[in-house]
């Protein structure tokens, strides 16, 4: 079992192997469950990344409805349900709690932020999120303003691809935000694409593939990677994505 680390909220997921009926089903076919057995957290912020498909944001999921939130979105209060949609691995994991528990708890997925707006208006809580209702914003700007109004100290936050919503600016800004509440005790679990909001310092990383689950730097992912080499040989990799197949027609068919 892994060890309590200082201001950790939640400590680990353990997959519940004897439990799991065939590793040939979904959800437990995916790389972020057939190989998971322990998963340890880092007492400010976790990633989770990987290639569309590897179960990251599966596992985000279960990890957030296990420890009591919507499935959809919001706190332990939401209970609302657009499409049962979720799977079943929460009912796989035991999670390892710490005995520092959190103020409060939310889970904010970028696939159901709608249905989790609309929640909002219809039961009034347009005040806990800055007094507007998300509807009548930008997909960023309510972003930003559930993360400014509905966020707090000492909590627990999971968080599926944040970046979906932000500018690039607005991801630079977020990693302030989330600095802000880090510093406040607040514990963040973030599955994200995004390379700038990776680059959070205080963190560990998770990349899930189809050979495991391991730690890596930053360095290591392939978000850095891929980014850093468009960016500094953008042409060349314009001209090798672009290049004709040999032997393929480039010119007009002829009229008939």
């Amino acid at each position: 079992m892994a060890n309590v680390l200082p201001d950790s909220h939640l400590v680990s997921v353990v997959l519940r192997r004897d439990l799991v009926p065939s590793y040939e089903e979904f959800p437990f076919c995916l790389p972020a469950v057939r190989y998971l057995d322990e998963l340890e957290f880092h007492p400010k912020v976790t990633f989770l990344v990987g290639e569309n498909g590897t179960g990251k944001s599966t596992l985000l999921e279960a990890i957030a409805v296990e420890f009591g939130c919507n499935a959809e979105g919001g706190s332990r209060n939401f209970n609302f349900e657009t499409r049962a949609s979720h799977s079943c691995l929460d009912r796989f994991i035991r999670l390892v709690k710490s005995p520092i528990m959190p103020h409060d708890s939310y889970f904010l997925r970028a696939e159901s932020f709608y249905n989790l707006a609309t929640e909002v208006d219809r039961v009034g809580a347009q005040k806990s999120y800055g007094g507007r209702s998300l509807h009548e914003q930008s997909h960023g700007e309510a972003f930003f303003a559930l993360v400014e109004n509905r966020f707090h100290g000492r909590s627990l936050y999971f968080l599926d691809e944040p970046e979906a919503a932000l500018s690039p600016q607005r991801q630079l800004a977020f990693l302030s935000m989330l600095h802000g509440y880090c510093r406040r005790q607040s514990q963040f679990v973030i599955a994200t694409h995004s390379p700038i909001i990776l680059a959070y310092p205080d963190s560990w990383i998770y990349r899930l593939d189809v050979t495991g689950i391991r730690r890596v730097t930053y360095e290591e992912t392939e978000h850095f990677k891929v980014t850093r080499a468009f960016l500094t040989r953008r042409n060349k990799m314009l001209q090798i994505l672009m290049a004709e197949d040999e032997g393929t027609e480039t010119s007009a068919p002829e009229k008939s």
